[in-house]
């Protein structure tokens, strides 16, 4: 199956439309469609961005084998795991990440003193 069956596969299965699709990936809806068909080709940033959307890797996108992943829970995780989900992010998601918790730290400590977390290099650079 070609990247453009697979996504629309995976796309109708989570009840999505082109539309938010050709959103996620800056592309007019006729445009996308065509991708769908397979008369035209994605950008390995585009296909990855879509890969991502769907809670998949980019290989696991390219070479679907008709199951879709389970959906990450944060909750269920350890904090050693939840780290290990935040190193995967892009750098703009982890500082966004690390602003939400400054937020609700500010807010549960604004009583007693201010607390900043600040991202640590290693996470931040992805290492």
């Amino acid at each position: 199956m070609d990247i453009g069956k697979t996504i629309k596969a995976i796309r109708e299965e989570k009840g999505l439309t082109q539309q938010q699709i050709a959103e996620l990936i800056s592309m007019h809806r006729s445009n996308y469609s065509r991708v769908e068909t397979g008369e035209r080709d994605l950008s390995i940033e585009a296909a990855n961005k879509v890969a991502r959307y769907f809670g998949m890797s980019l290989d696991e996108l390219v070479n679907f084998d008709g199951k879709l992943p389970n959906e990450v829970t944060v909750e269920d995780k350890s904090l050693t795991e939840q780290v290990k989900l935040i190193q995967q992010l892009e750098p703009e998601e982890k500082q966004m990440v690390f602003k939400m918790i400054d937020t609700f730290l500010t807010k549960k400590n604004s009583k007693t003193s201010s607390t900043k977390i600040s991202p640590p290099s290693k996470l931040m650079s992805g290492s």
